[in-house]
């Protein structure tokens, strides 16, 4: 049996500048860990077999995170596009919106639509995301339903703010 996968589908490119800069000061924070590890990763080597050494084997597995995370935030940055502006029609849904919806259940919930890159918050949720896409472009007093593993999920939209 093979161990090929088929690549990921390739995410949006869009990212806020606040998101923007929170990436490139996580780079340099990894490249400043990376140099203490590679300290460490020496100074484990040094202390004789290798083999037996948890210390050495601990730091070889962290500097090979920390390279993994290094070469996809370098392969990522540079294709990114950074979004400043608000969008000229702001009664729809668009790239950063903050948008409030009411589900089946008459319960109100709120998300932020942002890039793939910006989703570690809560109540951000991904532009990719099948109820993001659904809502792109809608306005105030619109219905999006989009199928979930759990059914069909219907949602209202009740407010649509940036900033």
């Amino acid at each position: 049996m093979s161990r090929w996968r088929p690549p990921a589908p390739k995410s949006s490119p869009y990212i806020s500048a606040k998101g923007f800069e929170t990436l490139q000061f996580e780079i340099k924070e990894l490249w400043h860990k990376r140099k203490g590890v590679t300290e460490a990763l020496s100074a484990a080597a040094a202390e004789g077999d290798r083999s037996e050494n948890a210390e050495y084997i601990y730091r070889k597995k962290e500097l090979r995170e920390i390279d993994r995370r290094i070469r996809y935030l370098q392969k990522r940055l540079p294709n990114l596009k950074v979004i400043r502006d608000q969008p000229a029609d702001l009664s729809c849904i668009f790239f950063g919106a903050q948008v409030t919806l009411q589900n089946d259940q008459n319960k109100k919930v709120q998300y932020r639509i942002m890039g793939p890159d910006e989703i570690s918050n809560s109540g951000n949720i991904s532009l990719d995301s099948p109820l993001a896409k659904a809502l792109l472009r809608k306005s105030i007093d619109d219905t999006v339903s989009i199928s979930t593993e759990y059914g069909e999920k219907t949602y209202t939209i009740l407010n649509i703010t940036y900033g």
